[in-house]
């Protein structure tokens, strides 16, 4: 019988940002941190993770939530709720909120890891310029990471929605993207350096995980993402799961996915060596 792993109580927080005011076609994520700790604590399942983690014994902080106004302010209340968490000695692990939040989200992250990779699971590249106008849309969070050396590696997982811009911006930043069209099961990536990663709800086969804004055929199973997020190489040491839309999820079935991944983003936290 394997030994559970060892975990540290405390090790990795919650924080929810109830944002969603940089979403360029539905607004409606900003409540899924609500929905999303509702499907976490539910009676309905249990609080064991894959790894042999129990969520239900304490080992998670929880934050709260934020509700940061649009601009730079806002992004300022983000940066300082995150690098505050970090400061604690805490990871990270937000609820998102659109995508926008991942680029102070990762500003924060960057000022106690000098160097830093990401993994970004998405169906959208997000590496815009600007989108509608707006340089900080939820389309363009990416682009900023990288434009101000936030990132030393960039690496984007899921992707099927590829134009000219953004192939474009994606050598510029070279940005290593796996497209699904050439998706094969055993695809594991390798980091030197610490790894944030950012997980965007419609990475995955909108079937199972309908409750998103931008729904994209052709995704992700379940499995398949929670298959790397188990196992890449890399020490993981903060996440969020973003783009979750609840007034699109009546059933209720997209909440509880995003429960899942949540669960094993938080084992992986909390059972990561400390340095």
């Amino acid at each position: 019988m394997t030994a559970p792993p060892e975990t540290i109580p405390g090790k990795a927080a919650l924080l929810g940002i109830r944002y969603d005011a940089s979403s360029s076609f539905q607004q409606g994520p900003a409540e899924a941190p609500t929905r999303i700790r509702e499907a976490l604590w539910s009676p309905a399942g249990n609080p064991w993770t894959e790894a042999g983690v129990d969520l239900g014994a304490g080992l998670l902080c929880d934050e709260g939530d934020l509700t940061p106004e649009p601009g730079d302010q806002g992004r300022r209340e983000i940066e300082a709720a995150v690098d505050r968490i970090l400061t604690a000695g805490r990871a990270p692990l937000v609820l998102g909120g659109d995508h926008s939040v991942t680029y102070p989200v990762v500003r924060a992250v960057r000022r106690h890891y000098p160097q830093l990779s990401v993994l970004h699971f998405d169906a959208h590249p997000d590496l815009y310029d600007s989108f509608e106008g707006d340089p900080f849309s939820h389309a363009c969070p990416f682009a900023r990471v990288m434009e101000e050396g936030l990132a030393d590696r960039l690496v984007q997982v899921g992707v099927r929605t590829m134009n000219p811009h953004q192939r474009e911006q994606a050598g510029r930043y070279r940005v290593e993207v796996l497209e699904m069209k050439d998706w094969r099961d055993d695809v594991r990536p390798s980091f030197d350096t610490p790894v944030y990663l950012s997980f965007d709800l419609d990475v995955l086969e909108p079937g199972l995980a309908p409750g998103v804004s931008h729904r994209e055929p052709g995704g992700l199973t379940v499995r398949q993402a929670l298959r790397v997020i188990q196992s890449f190489e890399g020490r993981l040491i903060g996440a969020d799961l973003v783009e979750f839309n609840p007034l699109r999820d009546p059933s209720g079935l997209t909440a509880s996915v995003a429960a899942k991944i949540v669960k094993e983003l938080a084992a992986r936290l909390l059972t990561e060596p400390s340095c």
